[in-house]
């Protein structure tokens, strides 16, 4: 196939013919993919970013109330790609599992601008007292909630499907895989600043009808010029068992032979010819030291049963890599709590201090978060144009840094911005006590006090957003990409609901211990530095425990075997003192 110039991963156009490797993915495919990625983003977050503004101020609910359904629902768009990912391997494929979001999170899109637009579904007032009806929060929430089921279905899908652009048995290709994960993060931020300075301004000046309209505009621009690019993608084919199958036979075997001892040579476990991955469109995974408990699973049968026939070295090893991935996803969880205080605590903290530039012009709290985006667009060309030539030349890494130590670097940037959030927090409280700010007077102190905790968190999702997605695609089974992208997804999803708890365990700890919440509606007489204060400790807890795990994980080794037979092994770099992970 090489000769007649195809692809030689096996990917194949729409109605699974095999394609040309000139005129087909790469950039010029990837360019419709990322577009759609910025258009998705600027409709998703012209939704979120304000959601905690609207929820109090239109329909009246109260602050604690309101950044606990702002986390559950951003959390449920955020665990829905777990859905998303076991619908595109086992039935759908990505492609159609894209377009399936698409029509899911349209139609939420329509709803939410009708529930914003139309007088009947907005809160009646009575006496000076707002409150939303049953029928009219129920239509509300299941606009966000439809929003959030199309947005988690696409996010796996979508930034698997441009991965899938690359061909990694052209080594050309495959460098510049390495560089779509950034360029598909700066994508994310711009459809994300877009939306922080444009849409949320909208919204508070001229209306959240209107507002929201623009964001379900921009999502219906960015669907079209997805479809426009379905002559030249590619397609990885669907062949083989049911890996899902596949993966839950692993440990079932292995309890099976739990009283049969392992030989001491790991080759004289099971395993097929290279020729058996080849025919099949695999990958071979070689034989790792972990989780040595899995390897029973592959012990040859003395007795040949063709129905119930051993595992095989690299179906073993496909557990292992997921149970390895899933221990790194655990210590993901903390850190994921920034991304949820980015659109809650600072948004609130932002609407009692001085917003004003000029007589005319009042900065929307939530636009101060576009201060994340802007240091990511600056920190990410500089980043994959510079940073990672340099550190190529230093590590002869291909990455530059490994994918674990780009990752922790994000995390220890975050324990230094939740230091300084913590010491913002308490100047602004002195402001309180020394100018005798009373209820909720705005604070005689400029919202700009906040911004040196943007930028830092901006410089840590530099590292972590396409680190975070590129470890977690990169390590997951060939077999198994959407649902390794998915991983990456659902740490986000861990956060925002971990938040929840959190902000629920010091709302009722506060109430029980003062008898008000630390965490009240009126900012000028609450502890939110308490909170601060937990994060960095938690979050410098888990730094540790992290830069513990990054040195004893194992990275997946495998073979990517062209079609013509030569072998190329495929793995990270191993660090020479790793232990059993």
């Amino acid at each position: 196939m090489e000769e007649k110039g195809y692809t030689l991963d096996g990917t194949v156009d729409l109605s699974g013919r095999p394609v040309l490797s000139s005129t087909t993915g790469k950039w010029k495919a990837c360019i419709f993919i990322l577009a759609n990625q910025t258009f998705e983003r600027f409709a998703y977050f012209g939704v979120g970013a304000n959601l905690v503004i609207y929820m109090t101020s239109e329909l009246h609910k109260e602050m604690v109330s309101s950044v606990t359904s702002v986390n559950n629902w951003s959390g449920t768009a955020w665990i829905t790609p777990v859905l998303g990912a076991y619908i595109a391997d086992s039935y759908l494929g990505r492609f159609w599992t894209i377009t399936f979001a698409l029509l899911i999170n349209a139609t939420g899109m329509v709803l939410l601008v009708l529930t914003a637009t139309l007088e009947c579904f907005k809160p009646t007032c009575k006496n000076e007292i707002c409150k939303a009806s049953t029928s009219q929060l129920t239509l509300f929430y299941l606009s966000i909630y439809t929003i959030a089921l199309g947005s988690g279905m696409l996010k796996p899908n979508l930034s698997t499907f441009g991965a899938d652009q690359f061909d990694d048995f052209r080594p050309e290709e495959r460098v510049l895989k390495v560089s779509f994960f950034n360029w598909w993060s700066f994508n994310t931020a711009c459809g994300t600043l877009a939306a922080t300075v444009f849409l949320v301004y909208i919204q508070e000046r001229f209306g959240w009808g209107l507002g929201y309209g623009v964001s379900a505009i921009g999502f219906l621009l960015g669907a079209v010029t997805f479809f426009t690019g379905v002559p030249i993608y590619r397609h990885k084919s669907r062949k083989g068992e049911s890996h899902a199958k596949e993966f839950f036979r692993v440990p079932i075997v292995a309890f099976r032979n739990r009283k049969v001892h392992l030989p001491s040579n790991p080759s004289e476990l099971h395993e097929f010819a290279l020729e058996h991955y080849i025919a099949a469109g695999r990958r071979q995974i070689y034989h790792t030291p972990r989780f040595r408990l899995l390897d029973k699973a592959a012990i040859k049968a003395r007795k040949t049963d063709a129905s119930n026939p051993p595992c095989t070295v690299t179906q073993v090893e496909t557990n292992k890599v997921v149970l390895g991935m899933i221990g790194i996803w655990l210590l993901t969880i903390i850190p994921s709590n920034f991304w949820a205080v980015e659109v809650t605590m600072f948004v609130k903290q932002g609407t009692t201090m001085e917003r004003n530039l000029g007589p005319n012009f009042q900065i929307p709290a939530a636009s101060l978060w576009s201060f994340v985006v802007v240091t990511i667009l600056i920190c990410l060309p500089i980043y994959d144009f510079y940073f990672v030539p340099f550190m190529r030349r230093r590590t002869g890494h291909h990455r530059g840094l490994k994918m674990l130590h780009r990752i922790a670097i994000g995390f220890s940037i975050q324990v230094l911005a939740a230091a300084v959030m913590y010491g913002v927090e308490i100047r602004r409280m002195a402001v309180i006590r020394e100018k005798d700010v009373t209820g909720a007077e705005v604070v005689p102190m400029s919202i700009f006090w906040l911004l040196p905790q943007h930028v830092l968190l901006g410089l840590a999702n530099t590292f972590l957003m396409g680190g975070l997605l590129e470890f977690f695609y990169d390590q997951s089974p060939e077999q198994m990409k959407v649902l390794g992208t998915a991983f990456y997804t659902s740490t986000v999803a861990a956060g925002k609901y971990s938040n929840s708890f959190l902000v629920s365990i010091l709302d009722n700890f506060s109430r029980k211990i003062s008898g008000k919440s630390w965490l009240g509606n009126n900012l000028n007489d609450t502890h939110i530095d308490y909170y601060y204060a937990l994060l960095f400790v938690i979050s410098a807890l888990n730094l540790w425990l992290f830069v513990w795990a990054q040195r004893r994980y194992i990275y997946k080794k495998e073979n990517e075997t062209e079609v013509n037979g030569i072998e190329i092994l495929k793995a990270e770099e191993t660090e020479s003192h790793v232990g059993k992970a």
